[in-house]
This record gives C-alpha cells, structure tokens and sequence, in this order.
C-alpha cells in the first residue's frame, strides 16, 4: 500500500534493508518491540497508544522489493458491544507483504513501496489490525447483555426478570381495584347500616 507520508528512520516501526543489498535471498530477521500509535484500532476496541506491539519479522529480497513476513502481537482493550464491560485479549496479526523497491515503476498506487533503503511497516500493520477487530466486539460468544427495562447484566444474573407490564387498557381496572382494598389486600366491608337486624 502506497504511503506519502515521510518515513522516519528513528521509528521504530522502519526497518532499514541497505543491508540485503539487493542480493536476491539474502534475509534478514528482526524482533523487536513497538509502541502503538493512536489509529491500532476502532472506537470500540483496539491496542491503547503507547502499548506494546511485538514484532517478529524476516525480510528477505526478492529482486523486485523486500519480502516481509512475520508476526505483529499486541493485547487489545476495549468494551462489549452488549454488556460494556471491559474485554483484554490479544491479537496477533500474521504479516506477508512485498514491499517494492523505489525503481520499480509498473507497480500499481496500493502497492507497498520502500522509501529509498527504508521500509515502513506502520501504515500496513494499522491497516491490518483494523481489519482483523471484530465489528461488534464481546467479551464471549454467548454474551447475553444487559436487560433492556433496567440495564443489569445478563450474565451475572441470569435467572433475572421482571414482572409483566400491565396492559394500559387495563390500567384504570387495576387501580380501581386497588383504591377498593385495604392494606392487606382484601375488599373492605361495607360500613354498618345504623339500624338493628332484628326489632323486638
């Protein structure tokens, strides 16, 4: 993929190939650790900026560019999409991607490109890290959220429930009925009448 940004060789996400030479096969091998920038990710979920990314690489030319293949490992943080708690996991994204020399002309616009003798993995890996987070991230598979009429957790509580609501159409019913109970919930008497059942 085409960058045009300046490449800067303290990053240490660039590499530098003067090395290799442009000796066809000759290889290679860098580990190394990475802090990751700002864009490792989505709204959602991603590796925090400043954060590890650990990287096991292999370069290698091929005559046309320099072959990087490899490992990207980092942890991700972010919240559920269903019941927003936290979620820590660890991604690993597996890297294989030529990177073009300068005077190689007939590559199309998207086609990684080196910057002279320097290759610049950053804009590939974030690409790539993007691309591998899941679009609604959870914290399980069988995440059951929050309850809709309260916002408990689901997972913590799952015998939770509620009572059925009152159909509003009965409402008014059931106020009546409420107004005409006593505070034990049985329908009152009615009051004495005043006079005598039986007169003698």
């Amino acid at each position: 993929m085409a960058s045009d940004s300046v490449t800067d060789p303290r990053s240490p996400f660039v590499f530098d190939t003067h090395e290799l030479g442009r000796r066809v096969g000759a290889m290679k091998e860098h580990s190394r650790q990475a802090p990751a920038t700002a864009d490792f990710g989505s709204d959602v979920i991603g590796v925090p900026p400043g954060d590890p990314v650990l990287l096991e690489l292999r370069l290698e030319e091929v005559g046309e560019g320099v072959l990087v293949t490899g490992t990207a490992t980092a942890q991700l943080r972010g919240v559920c999409g269903r019941c927003l708690v936290e979620i820590d996991d660890e991604i690993v994204i597996d890297l294989q991607e030529l990177f073009v020399h300068p005077d190689q002309g007939d590559a199309d616009e998207d086609t990684s490109r080196l910057h002279g003798e320097l290759l610049d993995l950053e804009p590939l890996l974030r690409d790539q890290v993007v691309l591998d987070l899941p679009f609604q991230p959870l914290c399980r598979e069988d995440c059951q959220g929050l309850c809709p009429e309260c916002g408990a957790n689901l997972n913590e509580s799952p015998d939770h429930v509620h009572e059925q609501p009152i159909d509003p159409r009965w409402a008014e019913l059931a106020r009546l009925r409420t107004t005409e109970s006593d505070p034990q919930g049985h329908r009152s008497s009615p009051g004495p009448t005043g006079r005598n059942s039986k007169e003698n």
